[in-house]
């Protein structure tokens, strides 16, 4: 939702942590039925504000200030990234007109990153804005907040926030990292991980490939990329499994370690949610676990804490 242009740099990465493997749960009855009504209701909803963020941006592309400022309410407000605030349709109008003589022909991309219903006739929309110059200069990037309200069956934005985001130096991210590259192992009940942990894109970014190998012998692998989120400002990671199903964590630095609040779904696309802690022993181990797990809304109990061991080279 940038109305002011931003210089930033592009930076990354840090962190690495083992991801947790859900198993889907079947749930039946009248009680499910009524959550899928519920749940249609509100995927109806979400699905129209996200149209209104694409109107939103197309109108941006356009250069077509009277078609974004119809997008507020009446009374709506816009606070940009350095704080001037904007009330009603016609100052916001007459601010990204402004906009638009002084930057023409700029471009915007917007990424919507958490969208939720307050009630029936209210939402909060989090995301980021990438906004692209047509001659010279660096794009500017920003996160909003944007709360929108549904008045006479239309969703409208009631206020939106930017923020400008300062990005660390990717240096500065990942130096401290350092030990988490190599091979790393482990067992439990007798499923083995095994896990290879990289620099990618000149030390900006973690890259971990991980196999799990059953009892059995059936292999299920995977990807994770570790980087840093000028958004939110925090480690971010992002999984991919062989079956389809992904993930996204933020991490938070805790007392000898980190702790991962991940989001993500199956292949078969079923919700998925956990917080995973990642505990340093040493140099060649370190101990996770994964807790507040679910999948597709039902809880499932937490893990057992494992100990991940650097591989040694054999003689």
């Amino acid at each position: 939702m940038e109305c002011n242009l931003v210089t930033i740099m592009h930076s990354a990465a840090r962190a690495v942590m083992l991801v947790a493997l859900l198993a889907p749960i079947p749930v039946f009855g009248a009680e499910e039925d009524a959550k899928t009504a519920v749940a249609t209701d509100q995927s109806d909803d979400l699905a129209a504000i996200r149209e209104q963020s694409t109107a939103f941006e197309t109108a941006f592309n356009q250069g077509d200030a009277a078609a974004i400022s119809a997008l507020w309410t009446t009374d709506g407000q816009y606070v940009d990234d350095a704080g001037r605030s904007f009330t009603g349709r016609k100052e916001i109008e007459a601010a990204y007109a402004d906009l638009f003589k002084q930057h023409s022909g700029s471009k915007i991309q917007i990424a919507i990153d958490s969208l939720r219903l307050l009630s029936s006739d209210a939402a909060l929309e989090e995301g980021r804005a990438l906004t692209s110059p047509t001659a010279g200069g660096e794009p500017g990037f920003s996160a909003y907040s944007a709360v929108h309200v549904k008045v006479d069956g239309k969703w409208l934005m009631a206020s939106v926030r930017d923020h400008w985001v300062a990005v660390p130096s990717a240096h500065h991210n990942v130096s401290d990292l350092e030990w988490l590259i190599g091979k790393w192992t482990a067992e439990e009940y007798g499923n083995r991980v095994e896990s290879d942990c990289r620099w990618i894109a000149n030390k900006s970014f973690v890259e971990r490939t991980y196999t799990t190998i059953a009892p059995g012998g059936a292999k299920v692998s995977g990807v994770q990329i570790i980087g840093w989120s000028p958004v939110h400002g925090c480690m971010q990671s992002w999984n991919f499994s062989a079956d389809g199903g992904h993930a996204v964590g933020l991490w938070t630095p805790i007392e000898g370690g980190f702790m991962a609040e991940m989001r993500g779904v199956t292949g078969g696309g079923v919700p998925t949610q956990s917080v995973n802690t990642l505990t340093k022993l040493d140099e060649n181990a370190y101990v996770w676990q994964s807790t507040a797990r679910s999948i597709g809304g039902a809880a499932l109990p937490d893990t057992d804490e494992v100990i991940i061991k650097r591989q040694t080279s054999q003689p």
